[in-house]
């Protein structure tokens, strides 16, 4: 994997990981780390062996959005702001429409565009100890990042304006009632159970699972009958490939399939 300023970039096996790693500032999105992490997405989109991409944060925490300091030292225009946020939207863009499962792995704050980070994600896995807000309200800003259509679309639209016109910072365990993220887990086990939840993931068929999460995220803005033809179109290409043979076969020979992604 390439070296980067802002980021770590690995892979073990099957799971690769970003790594947010500004960890003096909390992981905060310099102008920097906003280009290198859609670098980061291409060079993992372009490694076969990579079936699921696991972002996180360095030093306790995954993100606290953008870096304020830099807000102070210059009054940007609206021009300056335009581009900052337009270098995010296309990393944001890139992640939710990423070809293989994307999982984030939260400890820490995980707030302003470093929550929609996280949301953007198809799974989110925190720590007990995980704090999420959408805290732009406070430094009299507007949700970036995703954080107006994600938001709402996982909590409903009422909740969505609460968080946002408060401001409020909420802990793992209300994030989880909310349906803003999937699971919560000890601090001391955060890394084993989102690798063990990567790795059940990456064992699955990766060409089906590729179809599978843009249907999904497809659906959310289409009809019943674009989504059946869209499934039946889809289904036509799983139905035809070498792994729903191997999972015909698997499940007669009653043994674990070995997916190759064909």
């Amino acid at each position: 994997m390439s070296v980067y300023t802002t980021l770590l970039v690995e892979r073990a096996g099957a799971i690769a990981t970003v790594t947010l790693n500004r960890p003096q500032v909390r992981n905060a999105l310099d102008l920097t780390m906003r280009q290198e992490l859609v670098a980061a997405l291409d060079e993992v989109e372009a490694d076969p062996q990579a079936r699921v991409l696991v972002l996180t944060g360095a030093g306790g925490h995954f993100c606290a959005g953008g870096d304020v300091k830099s807000m102070r030292e210059k009054r940007p225009s609206p021009a300056d702001g335009r581009a900052r946020v337009e270098m995010l939207n296309r990393f944001i863009v890139r992640l939710v429409n990423f070809p293989r499962p994307t999982l984030a792995m939260v400890e820490g704050f995980a707030v302003g565009a470093g929550c929609n980070l996280a949301l953007a994600c198809d799974l989110v896995v925190a720590s007990e100890s995980a704090k999420f807000g959408e805290v732009f309200a406070k430094i009299g800003l507007v949700p970036d990042g995703g954080g107006t259509y994600l938001l709402s679309r996982l909590v409903g639209l009422a909740r969505a304006k609460e968080l946002i016109f408060t401001a409020d910072i909420i802990d793992a365990a209300q994030a989880l009632r909310l349906g803003m993220i999937n699971r919560v887990v000890p601090a001391s086990e955060l890394r084993t159970a989102t690798h063990a939840l990567a790795e059940r993931i990456a064992s699955g068929p990766p060409l089906a699972l590729r179809m599978a999460k843009e249907l999904v995220n497809r659906a959310a803005s289409s009809d019943l009958e674009t989504a059946l033809n869209l499934e039946a179109f889809a289904q036509s290409v799983a139905s035809a490939s070498d792994d729903h043979q191997e999972g015909v076969a698997a499940f007669f020979d009653k043994r674990p399939p070995r997916f190759l992604g064909r």
